[in-house]
């Protein structure tokens, strides 16, 4: 099974309605404030929101729809 992390800040209004997007669809993910990993902040710090796939590596980046998070899911 994969597991998701939603990149984003606590600050990030687009992050929100990503991670409403996550629990409507309930699938299991993590959230992960990229302003704490100075790793994600380099990588991730324009382009948030972000789902992430640990097990594929594969990143889904706002603006993103409910069909396609399930889309990366079910990769």
């Amino acid at each position: 099974m994969s597991q998701l992390l939603l990149l984003g800040t606590s600050a990030c209004h687009l992050c929100e309605q990503a991670e409403s997007l996550a629990v409507q669809l309930k699938l299991p993910f993590t959230k992960v404030d990229i302003a704490e990993q100075e790793q994600w902040q380099e990588r991730y710090a324009i382009k948030i929101p972000v789902l992430l796939d640990l097990e594929s590596q594969k990143e889904l980046c706002w603006p993103f729809s409910s069909a396609d998070i399930l889309h990366l899911w079910e990769r």
